[in-house]
Parts: structure tokens; C-alpha cells; sequence
């Protein structure tokens, strides 16, 4: 009878797998010894493999440029990343390798912008598409930005007004995209997204403020549904209606000559996960062009912001099981040496797995656990896989320590989980390491934050701030109460 966790496993699983491999029972991913790892570092600990972040981006544009040449395309294809998966300064160098775009949704990233610039490491000639609700402090800063000559920098309109603020404060001509307020899925919370503009509304509005503003140019349309790209019926007739509206748009106005299809590639979650990104993009490219060909208009460039797939697999967490407690005749706890809600918050917020694997004893009988946190909070706990409805792991023994990874989780969890600030409970933010590789393939580690101390939380909460002493000489005035004048 085969009750080994490895036996568990490869039943359940295609394994070993591209990124995942058993190297005398321990789990080894990128090739990256995490035991050894654990024993340099310690735990609990967050790590980046950065080499991932630039194989992803040379994967989308490999299966773009094949579906535009399968299908005589007439357009170009431009990598946008969208910050605020990652805003880290690691994460945009290293995806700034590969000669890409940034999308930008808020007043700061427009600093991060020109910090770049400022160090050489983009252009005005590299593509800034500024989405958000945009509030007087963004617009600012995006004509700022345009002002100073990047004139590459497009700002996203997301509702009418935005339009006469740039028009205000950007100093001669400036590009402008439109993003549509897609239409959701009838389960989904919601109809129409909060974002952008109608369809029906689109033409009407160009029409009405843009076509003879000598001031603007038209140049985008962009177009997001909130449940990603998708191979379902509902995804292909949400893109042919943001079609239509793009046809229509390109015959009245010659300037538009861009398409951003925005993000929304999963990452995977799962051993068992499957999506073709190569039929999707080829799909989506044939769609593309054959609504345009049958127009007879000229095809779009596409622009994608690929956030999550970008830098969501390259991240990990790694943490060591403590205790076990036995609360009823059929669960059992696991308790780690950290917090799910502080160091992958959207497990807790909106049930997110990522793909969890014990590191070591993979040649032990497993059993079958829930996992839970060390805050005080009830929610603090991951109870299940997506293939599975449980977690299973090596037996826990208390002279055997037991250590688990969660994977893929590179994309959004330090910056909703407040990186660097108060947690839940005031359990510590862990260690986090980067990981790259040489131009010979060795691997380098190093440490891109220490784990938060009590010093670093008492001085975020003011215990540690100086007291202010007051002088005897500098005894309070009495108060004067004077009447309110009225006019």
C-alpha cells in the first residue's frame, strides 16, 4: 500500500514538473535547493526567483509574435507591465530587461516613473499608459511627466472630466486613450465595471470632445473584464463588442491606431492547472484581425499590462510547522511559524490557493491537516487545495521538523499585506531573499529585507518616538474665548 507523501503525489500529479523536482526527498524549485535555502536563511521566509519574471515576458512575446506571423498581421505587439502587481525596485529592473512598457494606476507611480528615467533604465520612447480614477494629484504628475517630453506617456481616460484637467495642465499636444466600461459576467458582482466609459458612450464622446480639440490625439482604446482572458463564450463576445467599438471609432478618427487588451493571464495555482496561452493568443490575434479585415480597416497594435503573470510565479513562502493540536477525532491543526492573513492576505480576503508542497521528508507517511496561522484571529487559516479539499502533509513529529512552501505568490501580497508596516497581531513581516542567477547559471542569493523586530513596530506605533519636554518658561497662555463674527 503506497502511503508515502511522494506516492501521494505522483498519483495525484503529472510529477516532477518544469519548476518543481525531488532531489533526495527534499523539493528543489528553479533548481533551488530550499533546504538549503531554510538552513542559510531560516524561517519563515519570502523569496523572489527573479529569472522568472523575464522568462514569462520572452514566453508572451514569443506567442504573439507566432500568432501575428501565422496570421499575416499587420500590427505590432507592445509588453506593458502593471506595477501594482509589484512595485519593487528588483521586480521592475528586472523586467525592464526585456525591453518592455509600464502601465501605472495611481499618483506615485508616476515617481517611480521618473526614477527610472532619471537612472536610464526607460525612455520617451517607452510607453506610459496611465490607468485609475485620476484625482488632481495624478493629473499633475502625468503633465508633468508629458511636459518634460515624455511624450509616449498616454493617459487612460476613465471618465469625461478627466479630459479638460489634462487639457489644463499639459502644456501643448498629448495622446489620450479610452477605456471601456466592460460589461461583467451576470454572476459576477456587479454589471458594468466602475472603470472607464460605456460602449454606447465611446463614439458619442470622442465625437463631442475629442475629434476638434486641436489639443488631443486619440490613440487607444483599452478594454478589461475583471475575470481575465478566458477560453469561455462570455470572453470572446466581450472582446468582439469591444471590436465593434474600436471599428467604429477607426473610421471617424485616423489617429487611433492601438488596441490594449490590458492583463488577465492566470498563473498557475495548481499542479493539475491548464491553460493554453498559445490558442488563446492565437485566437485572440485571429479575432483581431479578421473583424478588421471584414471592416476594412487597418488592423491595431496590441498592447497587453500582464501584471500577475508577469511576477506572480516568481515569489514563494516557506514556513516551518510548530505544533500540532488534535481538536476533534478528525482534525488535526498544523500550526506555522507565521501569519496566512500577514504574508498572503489574499488567501484570507478572497480564498486565493497557490500551489502548496511540503520541502522535505517526502519519503514519510502523510496524514491529512488544516493549516493555521499564529494570529488570535479565526480566519487565520488555509484549509484546503483547489484539486484536493484538503491538505495532506508528511506526518508532523515533533523531533522531525516539517517544513511546507507556497508558491506563485509573487504578485500583490506585500503590497496588500502593507510591506514594511503593522500586521495583524503584530506577527513580523518574514525575511525576504532574492534569488538570481549569473551569466554562467549560479545561483545568488541575497537579503532584500530583515524580519520585522518589535523596535521597527513600536516605532510605527510611537512608542519610540522622542517625548516632547516643555521649558518652564514656555507655560501655556490662558485660552481667550472671542465671539465668531458673522457677516
Amino acid at each position: 500500500m503506497k502511503t508515502k507523501y511522494i506516492d501521494l503525489i505522483e498519483q495525484t500529479f503529472d510529477f516532477p514538473q518544469e519548476e518543481f523536482q525531488l532531489v533526495e526527498n527534499n523539493l528543489h524549485f528553479h533548481g533551488i535547493d530550499l533546504m538549503t535555502l531554510i538552513r542559510r536563511y531560516g524561517s519563515p521566509l519570502k523569496f523572489t526567483y527573479l529569472p522568472k519574471i523575464s522568462k514569462n515576458i520572452q514566453r508572451a512575446k514569443k506567442w504573439f509574435a507566432a500568432a501575428m506571423d501565422k496570421h499575416g498581421y499587420g500590427g505590432k505587439y507592445y509588453y506593458s507591465y502593471c506595477t501594482k502587481s509589484s512595485h519593487f525596485e528588483h521586480v521592475l529592473n528586472e523586467a525592464l530587461k526585456n525591453n518592455i512598457h509600464i502601465e501605472t494606476s495611481s499618483t506615485f507611480d508616476i515617481d517611480i516613473v521618473e526614477h527610472l528615467k532619471a537612472e536610464g533604465k526607460i525612455s520617451d520612447s517607452t510607453y506610459v499608459l496611465c490607468n485609475g480614477f485620476k484625482r488632481d494629484e495624478y493629473v499633475g504628475k502625468i503633465a508633468r511627466l508629458i511636459n518634460n517630453g515624455h511624450k509616449n506617456c498616454i493617459p487612460i481616460i476613465d471618465n469625461y472630466e478627466e479630459l479638460d484637467l489634462l487639457g489644463n495642465d499639459i502644456h501643448g499636444n498629448f495622446k489620450v486613450g479610452i477605456r471601456i466600461a466592460s460589461e461583467e459576467e451576470p454572476k459576477f458582482e456587479f454589471y458594468t465595471s466602475r472603470l472607464g466609459i460605456g460602449y454606447k458612450n465611446i463614439v458619442p464622446f470622442y465625437e463631442n470632445a475629442i475629434r476638434e480639440n486641436p489639443q488631443v490625439e486619440l490613440k487607444m482604446l483599452h478594454f478589461f473584464i475583471n475575470t481575465g482572458i478566458r477560453d469561455t463564450a462570455y470572453y470572446w463576445n466581450e472582446l468582439l463588442k469591444c471590436l465593434k467599438v474600436y471599428i467604429n471609432l477607426k473610421k471617424i478618427c485616423p489617429t487611433l491606431d492601438s488596441l490594449n487588451i490590458g492583463g488577465g493571464f492566470p498563473i498557475k495555482n495548481s499542479l493539475a492547472f491548464d491553460y493554453d496561452y498559445e490558442y488563446i493568443v492565437d485566437e485572440i490575434i485571429n479575432q483581431v484581425n479578421q473583424a478588421c479585415t471584414e471592416a476594412n480597416v487597418a488592423v491595431p497594435d496590441i498592447f497587453t499590462e500582464f501584471g500577475s503573470f508577469t511576477v506572480g510565479e516568481s515569489g514563494g513562502a516557506i514556513y516551518e510547522i510548530l505544533y500540532q493540536k488534535q481538536q476533534n477525532d478528525r482534525e488535526k491543526w498544523n500550526m506555522i511559524n507565521s501569519s496566512f492573513i500577514t504574508t498572503m492576505p489574499d488567501s484570507w480576503a478572497i480564498n486565493k490557493r497557490f500551489i502548496m508542497l511540503a520541502i522535505n521528508r517526502w519519503n514519510e507517511e502523510y496524514e491529512r491537516v488544516l493549516l493555521g496561522g499564529l494570529t488570535c484571529d479565526s480566519d487565520d487559516y488555509y484549509n484546503s487545495e483547489q484539486h484536493l479539499n484538503a491538505i495532506y502533509l508528511p506526518k508532523f513529529k515533533k523531533d522531525r521538523p516539517l517544513y511546507v512552501g507556497f508558491f506563485n505568490t509573487g504578485a500583490y501580497q506585500e503590497s496588500i499585506g502593507g510591506f514594511g508596516g503593522l500586521q495583524h497581531c503584530l506577527i513580523p513581516q518574514p525575511k525576504h531573499i532574492l534569488i538570481d542567477r549569473d551569466s554562467e547559471g549560479n545561483l545568488n542569493t541575497r537579503v532584500f529585507a530583515e524580519q520585522q523586530t518589535a523596535g521597527d513596530f513600536l516605532s510605527i506605533l510611537g512608542y519610540n518616538k522622542p517625548k516632547v519636554v516643555q521649558s518652564k518658561n514656555m507655560r501655556k497662555k490662558p485660552m481667550v474665548n472671542r465671539p465668531l463674527a458673522i457677516k
